[in-house]
């Protein structure tokens, strides 16, 4: 019995010892190869900018903290200054979830609720249709209410702020589709946000963000436009100068292009026009798309989002919900790929055998930005850009092979 005991023992003891070096060879396995990573995303960068063509920044983070914070190219270039994590750029669409956050920071206080329907808050809004049209729809892009702002008036689309986007749905008589049943992207549902937190605040919407989630996030660099605005670091927005029809399932809008006289030339030899506020629209609103941030800012957003310290876990939580389909709709062609969701202010890709991504991108005039979050491997990767010759997607899943490859991502 003794014997036995003893060998018994010695058995437990040897397991214990195999456990032990397997667990230390598999975090030794686990432990990334900086030099190498940052190789691989610097030889990738390379390969899409040229450091004397306006570029991009791009911060990668794991655990909440920067590990590949690089600029490649110029941010302006009238003056030649160049790009780094200390750059201002126009973010866009990637706005709208600052706008969401921000709605469900008001529902915490007591002063909206989400589930109530757009005439409750906006009695001017006469039409039935806006009884069935709730809060949580404009959020989740699954409203049908048409884009019906006069496109053809183009001194309108450059200069409308967010309440002169909204006037039209005031006359609105028809939906696209019965609200929650559809995805069909649109700007102007979430410039009611802008309205609704001054008529429920008492502050002006800019304030508001301010105080309740810019500054409580220790973001000191981002402001929402406006034309007489000083921005620090501030990229310009470029666009190659040549007669051009741009469309696609990456970008919110399609229009035709033509050069013009005034433009820039690289070292080499490609031109370049200006294409932000003054010859793009959509600069003067907001809600939907008016920040102009850094990437080490918006590194602080994306902290304070994980650390719930601007709203509630459960509010967050109905954030990083997929409430809407976005694969497959008729109605629209942004971000229509396979697997794909939107929640309120995020999309959120749950392709079967990868990590579930949580991400926003962002296009206006020449800029593009790209913001993702892998909550479960807690990595975020953030890309603002001044041009728009890449494709966006691409260079992302080029660099989520690579994460995932260096084992970055799980």
């Amino acid at each position: 019995m003794r014997t036995r005991l003893i060998k018994t023992i010695i058995i437990a003891l040897s397991l214990c010892c195999v456990n032990l070096m397997s667990a230390k060879s598999t975090a030794k396995r686990a432990k990334v190869n900086m030099k190498r990573l940052e190789a691989r995303l610097d030889s990738v960068m390379q390969s899409h900018y040229d450091p004397r063509s306006p570029g991009a920044a791009l911060l990668i983070a794991k655990n909440g903290k920067a590990i590949y914070d690089k600029g490649i190219g110029i941010a302006d270039m009238a003056t030649g200054e160049k790009i780094d994590g200390n750059t201002a750029f126009n973010i866009a669409s990637i706005s709208k979830q600052f706008t969401a956050i921000g709605a469900l920071k008001m529902q915490e206080m007591g002063l909206i609720n989400l589930n109530n329907s757009v005439a409750s808050y906006f009695p001017e809004f006469k039409n039935d249709i806006w009884k069935k049209v709730k809060l949580q729809h404009l959020l989740s892009h699954s409203s049908g209410v048409p884009d019906a702002r006069p496109r053809g008036d183009r001194n309108f689309m450059l200069t409308a702020t967010d309440e002169q986007s909204v006037q039209y749905m005031k006359d609105l008589t028809e939906l696209h589709f019965e609200p929650g049943t559809a995805y069909e992207y649109i700007n102007p549902t979430f410039d009611l946000f802008y309205l609704l937190v001054e008529r429920k605040t008492g502050m002006k919407f800019v304030d508001f963000q301010k105080k309740y989630l810019f500054d409580r996030a220790g973001m000191k660099n981002v402001q929402y436009f406006t034309p007489e605005a000083k921005i620090a670091h501030m990229a310009h927005g470029y666009i190659v100068n040549e007669d051009a029809v741009v469309s696609g399932s990456d970008s919110d809008y399609a229009k035709k292009r033509e050069k013009v006289e005034n433009d820039y030339v690289d070292g080499k030899g490609v031109h370049w026009a200006e294409c932000d506020y003054g010859e793009e629209t959509f600069f003067a609103t907001k809600a939907d798309g008016g920040i102009y941030t850094t990437t080490h800012d918006f590194l602080k957003w994306e902290n304070a989002l994980r650390g719930n310290t601007l709203v509630k876990r459960s509010s967050k939580r109905q954030a990083y919900t997929a409430h809407t389909l976005v694969t497959g709709s008729k109605w629209s062609g942004y971000q229509n790929r396979d697997n794909t969701w939107y929640g309120y202010g995020w999309f959120i890709d749950k392709t079967p055998g990868r990590e579930v991504k949580i991400y926003h991108t962002g296009d206006n005039g020449g800029f593009q930005a790209y913001a993702a979050k892998y909550e479960r491997s807690r990595v975020n990767v953030i890309m603002l850009e001044n041009q728009n010759t890449v494709e966006r997607w691409t260079l992302q899943l080029e660099i989520e092979k690579i994460l995932r490859e260096e084992g970055v991502l799980k």
